[in-house]
């Protein structure tokens, strides 16, 4: 019993050092996490450029050129959107007040809390909602500050891959080394089915958030659809937030109660199809995080590393999944972080029969 006590105290302290080291270490690792991600999503499209004869480096360049054509053609497409919405800035900020003076007396004539305390109690939590700004505002100048540092990366990742991998390889013994082989090929290739199933899975989001908002005749309904979409990175909390921001500006720009029903409705179908639909055919169950751990993941992410991690957090945990199912003493753990295997319907199952 005493052996068992010290064993789970020395992996306890195991633990707590690697996250300790993890969050020392954040401004090395972020920028180094985010471009391996960016390069597991460009290798199969290296690999095909390879296999047109096109060498190594140039393939790699190409990448690269192409990474930022998508990012700098998102922003600017966000941009030219942003660009619509801050003409209305005026009436929102106008609107916004009016609405948070109606909230007061509603909260006065109801509850009877005068206004010179419901002032104070704002004035005490105006820190804190700042506080949370600031590090938004801190996480992204970060990612900004170090973008140029990150593409580098993803070149010299996509370039230098052979050699990261005969150096895994060295870690294995000769008997052990087709099975460590094994092991990269497949962590490599789920992966790389994770991160591309994510971005098609976002991109049929803003086509369906884009065709809904337009139908019901929500303004700058191109920009909510994107900003909708890109949130669905961070599991459940992300698709709320999208929409919660796309009715409270919908709600001060003057919009109404049909319109608002209509926004929640969009995004109760697109849950159902992203869910039932999208997610069995583009994600598959290989990397399936069940809820409770997501969750945890989030959290862990977001105390470590800030608004970095919790973007991160779910790619990183999919890989740490992948990792545990094929190695043999960690397959407990992938089993404790997999979702609950569960039947998909049957017109699912047909679609991807017909698919493969």
């Amino acid at each position: 019993m005493i052996i068992n006590s010290t064993s789970l105290l020395k992996k306890l302290l195991v633990v707590f050092l690697l996250f300790l080291g993890v969050y020392l270490a954040k401004k090395i690792l972020i920028p180094l996490s985010i471009a391996g991600l960016f390069a597991m999503l460009f290798l199969p499209f290296c690999k095909w450029m390879e296999g047109k004869k096109l060498p190594r480096a140039l393939a790699a360049f190409i990448c690269l050129l192409t990474l930022v054509s998508v990012i700098s053609a998102v922003f600017a497409m966000l941009a030219w959107q942003i660009s619509g919405l801050t003409g209305d800035l005026e009436i929102i900020k106008q609107r916004s007040v009016e609405a948070g003076i109606s909230i007061q007396e509603f909260i006065f004539d109801q509850i009877g809390i005068s206004l010179e305390k419901q002032d104070k109690v704002l004035s005490t939590q105006i820190p804190f909602f700042s506080g949370i700004l600031q590090n938004v505002a801190g996480s992204i100048s970060s990612i900004l500050t170090n973008f140029v540092l990150i593409l580098v990366y993803v070149l010299f990742l996509l370039y230098y891959r052979g050699h990261i991998k005969q150096f895994l390889l060295r870690f294995a013994s000769p008997s052990q080394k087709n099975e460590m082989e094994k092991v990269i090929y497949r962590v490599a290739h789920v992966s790389q089915q994770y991160l591309l199933g994510l971005s098609k899975m976002i991109f049929c989001l803003w086509v369906m958030y884009g065709i809904g908002f337009s139908i019901i005749g929500v303004k700058n309904a191109l920009f909510f659809a994107i900003l909708c979409g890109v949130l669905e990175i961070v599991p459940f909390v992300g698709n709320i937030t999208g929409t919660t921001i796309t009715i409270f500006v919908s709600l001060v720009q003057g919009a109404s109660l049909p319109m608002l029903l209509g926004i929640a409705g969009i995004y109760a179908v697109t849950q159902f199809i992203q869910g039932w639909v999208l997610e069995p055919l583009i994600l598959g169950p290989q990397v399936k995080i069940n809820p409770l751990f997501t969750i945890i993941a989030l959290v862990v992410g977001g105390s470590v590393w800030g608004l970095s991690g919790i973007f991160l957090a779910i790619p990183l945990m999919a890989m740490f999944k992948i990792v545990c199912d094929h190695i043999e003493p960690l397959k407990p753990y992938g089993f404790l972080i997999g979702e609950v295997p569960k039947k998909n319907p049957g017109f699912i199952k047909k679609i991807t029969k017909w698919q493969k």
